[in-house]
């Protein structure tokens, strides 16, 4: 019985601590970072335009976050530069937003 404790204990801590391999940092209790998604040689802008997608417990996921909603939201029609919001505590709720820089 000893054993399957400890084998069992080994395999659950590996499979905590080895997580996923991902392009932006990840908290296991709550994520609020802004990212960068990318940037064109055109002036920096003084209009910003957000759009936004939500998700419930990782089962629902509802929104639209795309770049051209944020282009639209405010009313760019030339792209600077554009970022990603990240707020999400513990997977049971998570905003994520498209940020959009321009004229």
């Amino acid at each position: 019985m000893k054993k399957i404790v400890t084998l069992s204990t080994l395999i659950g801590a590996a499979v905590i601590l080895a997580g996923c391999a991902t392009n932006a940092p990840v908290g296991m209790l709550y994520s609020g970072e802004t990212l960068p998604v990318t940037a064109t040689s055109n002036a920096t802008g003084m209009k910003t335009g957000q759009a936004c997608s939500t998700s419930i417990l990782a089962l629902v996921a509802t929104g639209d976050s795309s770049i051209a909603a944020a282009k639209v939201n405010g009313g760019i029609s030339q792209v600077s530069s554009v970022d990603w919001n990240v707020s999400n505590f513990m997977g049971i709720y998570g905003e994520y937003c498209t940020v959009v820089h321009g004229n």
